[in-house]
């Protein structure tokens, strides 16, 4: 390994519990707090604070009035930190599975419109073929997966970019698409109307949609835009799917989210679609990874598979 020189002298002095340490007093912001939680004395958490602090060659936590706060390179330290240990625990909970006869460890994170097609159908796929794989599947927003990948608390994100900065940390693999579905509650006033106005639905009912910076709220208001529409003024603006979905069936708002999240309501007879289509595209999804990483054989089965779905999908 062609190190700098800085990098071996770190070898040599940084331990785990050093950045556990790190870890933990940036959760407390004050070294007896820190102290009790690492079940270490006081005096030997400020040692052990100034020991890492001359290895890294600066000060990683200035004093203010409410505690201890990261310096701008102690943030960076304490990303490394956090990275560092999150890879540790990794691996601790794939050795743990592999010697309890599995084949280790796999977590995934996906973006709710890629769960129900693609991802639960690979992950299903993937348990058949190896029994003893032990899997985690996180459901979240693009912006939320693509920390916990750079955290290294999931092994892949079925996400999309969200961010110019991205770009540089991960790969991108595309998989497919999302299409947006206009939805209300079975015996709702709209149910059944053909070609409903746009403009009436937007200056007379309420609606249920996503964050403003979420993908499908930028399509539909860029729907809006092309018809020369405002925006409507009677939003519930949501961040959680299955709250959504539940406001939905006991309010007379319209709902707006991809096909796939509400396909099985649709099918249930909980709710219908308008005939209404939002032809915006939204931005691709796919398989994110991080830049430099290399995939451990369950990871690249499993990529393979979705491979698979998602041509099977297009097909």
């Amino acid at each position: 390994m062609n190190a700098s020189p800085h990098a071996r002298a770190l070898f040599s002095r940084l331990r785990y519990k050093h950045l556990l340490m790190l870890v933990t007093l940036a959760g407390t912001r004050n070294l007896h707090r820190a102290a009790e939680a690492l079940h270490m004395s006081q005096p030997a958490t400020t040692r052990m604070l100034q020991d890492v602090e001359e290895a890294f060659g600066c000060v990683l936590f200035e004093r203010q009035a409410r505690g201890l706060k990261p310096t701008a390179l102690g943030a960076e330290i304490l990303e490394f930190a956090r990275r560092a240990l999150n890879g540790l625990d990794r691996c601790a909970e794939d050795l743990d599975a592999r010697r309890a006869g599995g084949y280790g460890h796999l977590a995934v994170g996906a973006i709710m419109g890629a769960l129900p097609d693609l991802v639960v159908r690979a992950i299903a796929e993937s348990k058949a073929r190896q029994p003893g794989l032990q899997l985690r599947i996180l459901g979240d927003t693009s912006d939320q997966l693509t920390e916990l990948l750079e955290q290294e608390r999931i092994d892949v994100a079925i996400a999309r970019f969200t961010q110019p900065a991205d770009l540089g940390r991960f790969t991108f693999e595309p998989l497919g698409n999302e299409h947006l579905a206009v939805v209300v509650r079975t015996g709702h006033p709209l149910a059944g109307r053909a070609a409903p106005d746009l403009a009436e639905l937007v200056a007379e009912w309420p609606w249920i949609l996503q964050p403003e910076a979420s993908p499908a709220r930028v399509a539909l208001e860029a729907a809006f835009a092309r018809r020369q529409l405002p925006p409507p003024a009677d939003v519930i603006e949501c961040g959680s799917v299955f709250a959504m979905l539940q406001l939905v069936q006991i309010t007379d708002a319209i709902l707006v989210l991809t096909e796939a999240v509400v396909r099985d309501h649709l099918r249930t007879g909980l709710m219908v679609s308008l005939d209404l289509e939002i032809t915006e595209p939204l931005t691709p999804f796919g398989m994110l990874l991080r830049t430099g990483q290399v995939p451990g054989a369950a990871l690249e089965g499993f990529l393979g598979l979705l491979r698979q779905q998602a041509a099977g999908a297009a097909a």
